[in-house]
């Protein structure tokens, strides 16, 4: 070969060669930018999947605060419904803590959507719902904190599906079906990024592949990519299982809590069967020391009389009131504990306060002693009230023995009657209007501030066991309220204590008091024919004794069955006298069984329980009370006749 074949087949290797490296050159440099493509490719896919993993576990975040919200709703509102049943402070407590948690949770949703617009707006829309809600379990909540306990249960049973409520609910699914869309949206953004990212893996291993000196270093890169994408799918896998063992974990407590609640329900409503019958224990033994007390005046009355009945006539008379007086004394006894458990209905008559009070002066005397001075007050003018005058009567005698056994028996006790003119708002509960106060002040022990708090509570007490009943306060409370008014209390320790009264003023005039004699009304010419029905004989053997006394014509019945025959055997009849209850027919039945044959014959009835049965089956006739005096009695069988429009129709046997 000549040196110019060789020159030329050198410079030719030198092209190829040139041409080589050129080539190698132009593929390394190809390959560093497919590495580096590749390289991009990586670092843009783990930057947008732990952004969609961060906002998928946001997310989950987000929905999980909401169902704690709805759980410490759920808690406050179940706390409040046990506080209403038992009026126990410590629930009342646990409904303020359960509320305040569901506040922070609230407060903390509203934090963790502050990226999100559209999550803000139902948040505040939530927070509007949360506080209305609030609302109204507060003053279900205020009724039981002042023991309110009928208004309590009704506004708790009317609040459990307000309109509160249901939004509250509809915003927080809201919020949740808000964040499970977008977590859909999300899911499918990652998926689209995990396809892009994969199509984009093939294309450079496609240039790889082409690329000869690369090859290798590019295929193993996007092995090495692939391996990664599926590392963060499994990764993407293992979230979701994390986040479905949290749901999991989440009922799981839910329902724990739940069973927890309802071991806490039959705890509590133990706890309540057991407090009830200490409280029946405790009323048991405070009634029995008072009605011992007054039998042991009118045994031992009867007793004195009875063994100077021939030797002494005037201390025998003596004796003889004072039974009576115990004896009425216990009477009154039985209508406060009817009144208290709202059994027996008032009574209402128009009563001018500051002449009941001046009625009261011999009685108030008797019960307190000569230790206590007693002074009245009278700013009243005149105001007139629409109560019950014997429910009034024994409120204040009630306050007076209160006021005695804080002064130790000695010391000073005020009675005064004025007026009050009370704006809406102002004076507690008190609505607009005028009232007439009646208030009874002491000189005493005062109360100290967790006495005055459960004052009006049944069956508290400071007094020894037996020595009362703890129905004193709350009777008269439950008086007040059931004649439209209230009861206020004041009271500093060692400076006394007053205790007023506020009742609506009456546009009426006072009801005239009845000044007729047991002996004039014996000598009275208005004798009636008159069928009484009782199945006690005792009972029946008294009454005929006292309707014979005042000089009328009477028969027995002691079956309400018999009572068609008598009345057909008897000649005339002016007024048939029932009691109510009986074994075989009740007195109403009775009457409304006889049907034309009695018309126009007076009806009165007689019942020691005025609540045992609906008033409405009376039908407007009299009704009188036992016990009776023949005073009462006699009063009774007159304005019965009047009422069915004087002496009656005789009706002659057929």
């Amino acid at each position: 070969m000549t040196d110019t074949a060789v020159a030329m087949d050198t410079e030719q290797r030198l092209r190829d060669t040139n041409w080589r490296l050129k080539l190698l050159g132009a593929l390394a440099l190809l390959g560093i930018g497919v590495l580096g493509a590749l390289i991009f490719l990586q670092y843009r896919t783990e930057a947008q999947r732990d952004e969609a993993i961060r906002l998928q576990q946001h997310t989950f975040e987000v929905i999980i605060r909401t169902n704690q919200l709805s759980g410490a709703i759920s808690s406050a509102e179940a706390a409040l419904g046990r506080y209403v049943v038992s009026a126990d402070k410590r629930l009342g407590q646990q409904y303020v803590s359960y509320w305040a948690r569901a506040g922070e949770q609230l407060l903390r949703l509203r934090q963790l959507t502050g990226d999100n617009r559209g999550q803000q707006s139902r948040i505040r829309a939530l927070q509007a719902a949360f506080a209305a809600r609030g609302k109204e379990l507060d003053e279900t909540a205020l009724y039981s904190t002042y023991k309110r306990h009928n208004d309590a249960w009704g506004s708790y049973y009317r609040v459990r599906q307000s309109p509160a409520r249901t939004r509250l609910e509809a915003l927080l699914a809201q919020v949740v079906d808000s964040e499970r869309l977008l977590l859909r949206d999300r899911t499918e953004a990652a998926a689209d990024l995990l396809q892009s990212s994969t199509y984009a893996s093939r294309i450079l291993t496609l240039f790889g592949v082409l690329i000869v000196l690369g090859a290798i270093l590019l295929g193993w890169l996007a092995i090495q990519a692939q391996g990664e994408k599926a590392a963060a799918d499994a990764e993407a896998h293992a979230e979701r299982e994390r986040a479905i063992a949290l749901q999991e974990a989440v009922s799981a407590a839910t329902k724990q809590l739940r069973e927890e609640a309802r071991e806490r329900e039959q705890a509590e409503a133990q706890l309540r069967q057991i407090q009830k019958m200490e409280a029946v224990g405790q009323l048991t033994g405070g009634i029995a020391h008072d009605f011992n007390n007054m039998l042991a005046v009118v045994l031992g009355g009867l007793e004195m009389a009875k063994r100077q009945l021939n030797t002494s006539p005037s201390d025998a008379r003596r004796h003889i009131d004072n039974a009576m007086d115990g004896a009425g004394r216990a009477a009154a006894l039985t209508r406060r504990l009817l009144a208290f458990s709202r059994s027996e209905p008032l009574l209402p008559e128009a009563v001018e306060a500051a002449s009941l009070i001046a009625g009261m002066s011999d009685l108030l005397d008797r019960t307190l002693g000569d230790t206590i001075a007693v002074e009245t007050q009278d700013t009243s003018h005149g105001w007139c009230v629409f109560v019950d005058k014997h429910q009034l009567e024994n409120a204040v005698l009630n306050l007076a023995v209160n006021a005695r056994d804080a002064m130790n028996g000695r010391g000073r006790l005020t009675i005064a009657t004025g007026q009050a003119d009370h704006a809406i708002g102002q004076g507690g509960e008190r609505v607009a209007g005028e009232f007439v106060t009646l208030a009874v002040s002491d000189t005493g022990c005062g109360m100290a501030p967790g006495v005055m708090e459960r004052v009006f509570e049944p069956f508290f007490t400071t007094k020894p066991v037996g020595k009362g009943t703890g129905l004193g306060l709350s009777q008269i409370f439950g008086f007040a309220r059931q004649s439209g008014g209230e009861i206020s209390l004041d009271s500093r320790e060692g400076e006394g204590t007053t205790v007023t009264l506020y009742l609506p003023r009456h546009a009426g005039v006072a009801a005239a008091a009845p000044e007729v004699a047991v002996s004039q009304m014996a000598t009275s010419d208005r004798a009636y024919d008159i069928l009484v029905v009782e199945d006690d004989p005792r009972v029946l053997n008294a009454t005929v004794g006292a309707l014979e006394e005042l000089g009328h014509r009477v028969t027995a019945c002691p079956d309400p069955l018999q009572a068609p025959e008598a009345v057909d055997g008897m000649a005339a009849l002016d007024l048939i006298l029932s009691d109510v209850l009986m074994p075989t027919q009740t007195g109403p039945e009775m009457i409304a069984a006889l049907g034309e044959r009695i018309k126009g014959v007076a009806v009165l009835f007689v019942t020691g329980f005025a609540g045992e049965v609906d008033a409405e089956i009376f039908a407007g006739r009299s009704v009188l009370r036992k016990p009776f005096t023949m005073a009462g009695l006699a009063r009774a069988v007159d304005e019965a006749v009047e009422l069915e429009g004087g002496r009656g129709t005789r009706v002659a046997a057929e």
